[in-house]
């Protein structure tokens, strides 16, 4: 699937985050040995040069860690950076600190601020894999650091980050809950607004009535049937077949509507639905990996299809998918020009289309999913005959 191009708000709050964390990190560890040095002055013996020794190249090589933040900011690769610097950060601390204490374990006092640091602080990304990585890294550490240098006050270490742990652990859970809800929210809202739209097309041309949620049910099971896609990526691919012919809302009436047999001109003005339906999407980034697929679902295996003259791979895979969603529930469904067919006689036509009209590998898929998309069919076929009923009592 086509990377989803990420919104610039969350960019510029994943990157403010992260600014702040460094900014953190950085004045942490710092003012740590800044103190601890202030109070060796007055108890010199607690001072090891070996060990000042190895925090300066410890400080020298995160510093110069900074030009690779810089530059993962600009390629728009934010999420490494957290855990560049902690692996880096904890693989030099782990290394300090069996050059200082194997052979002297009984000297060895335990961990340092930048370990609390790490595991308070986390949570903030509201990433999971990066608080488990967190976690499960300090407590390696340990299990590293005790079993070279033989020291077991290092199981007072590994208590102490298992503790700190579960609370980061929970207030990434609260942190995800908010985030979790306000994306539900979010979604509802789009939904709506989706099938707002929907709604209008159809009073436009009521002969597409249920039209797109049906080719978005169809893809869906056609798309899940290729095991290729999250739940994300079939949300967002949803969308995208709802929208599927938003253009057409361009379309006068008298051609959308058309009875008979539309002249070339006619047919060229319907076949820009799929531009204008890209173009009106375009500026909303949430729906910007819709375009593809509204822009070529037309478009045909045999590159005799619209608006791009694509052929074969060079149509975007989900596209594909459409493609053969929207021509099956185009063949059983009424038009204004003509009556549906029977689900059989599309069936026949979807498998006469292999290599040519479709994509010969969706068409064999197809076969595997057409009898849950005859249910579809008959299903929604049932529940607009129950409310034309129900209006047609009204009266």
């Amino acid at each position: 699937m086509k990377k989803r191009i990420l919104d610039p708000h969350i960019m510029s709050e994943e990157a403010q985050t992260l600014k702040w964390f460094l900014i953190f990190f950085y004045i942490i560890s710092i003012s740590f040995d800044i103190i601890f040095n202030f109070i060796t002055l007055y108890f010199p013996q607690l001072s090891d040069e070996k060990s000042n020794g190895l925090t300066f190249l410890l400080y020298l090589f995160m510093f110069a860690l900074i030009p690779v933040a810089q530059n993962l900011v600009k390629k728009q690769k934010l999420h490494y950076i957290k855990y560049i610097y902690f692996i880096s950060y904890t693989l030099i601390t782990l290394f300090a600190d069996i050059i200082n204490f194997i052979g002297n374990a009984n000297e060895y006092k335990g961990g340092n601020a930048g370990e609390i640091f790490w595991l308070l602080l986390a949570p903030v990304f509201v990433s999971k894999p990066f608080m488990i990585v967190v976690s499960v890294g300090l407590i390696l550490k340990y299990v590293i650091l005790g079993l070279v240098i033989k020291a077991p006050i290092v199981f007072i270490g590994i208590l102490l980050v298992t503790t700190l742990s579960i609370l980061a652990f929970v207030l990434l859970s609260r942190f995800q809950a908010y985030v979790n809800a306000i994306k539900t929210s979010y979604d509802q809202q789009l939904t709506g607004i989706v099938k707002g739209v929907i709604a209008t097309l159809e009073l436009k041309d009521p002969y597409t009535r249920g039209h797109s949620e049906r080719v978005a049910s169809y893809a869906l099971e056609l798309a899940k049937t290729t095991g290729k896609y999250t739940e994300e990526e079939l949300k967002s691919f949803e969308f995208a077949c709802l929208l599927h012919d938003i253009g057409k809302i361009h379309i006068p009436d008298q051609i959308l509507m058309k009875p008979t047999k539309l002249t070339s001109e006619e047919y060229e003005i319907i076949k820009s639905h799929t531009n204008v339906g890209a173009e009106a999407v375009s500026k909303v980034i949430q729906l910007n990996s819709s375009i593809e697929v509204i822009r070529s679902h037309h478009e045909r295996w045999d590159g005799k299809g619209y608006p791009d003259q694509l052929k074969g791979e060079e149509i975007p895979f989900l596209a594909r998918i459409a493609a053969v969603a929207d021509a099956f529930d185009a063949m059983t469904s009424n038009r204004s020009y003509r009556n549906a067919l029977a689900v059989d006689e599309a069936y026949k036509r979807i498998i006469e289309g292999k290599g040519t009209q479709f994509d010969p590998e969706l068409v064999d898929l197809f076969q595997q999913t057409y009898p849950v998309w005859k249910n579809l069919h008959d299903k929604s076929v049932k529940e607009i005959t129950e409310e034309i009923s129900k209006v047609t009592a009204n009266y």
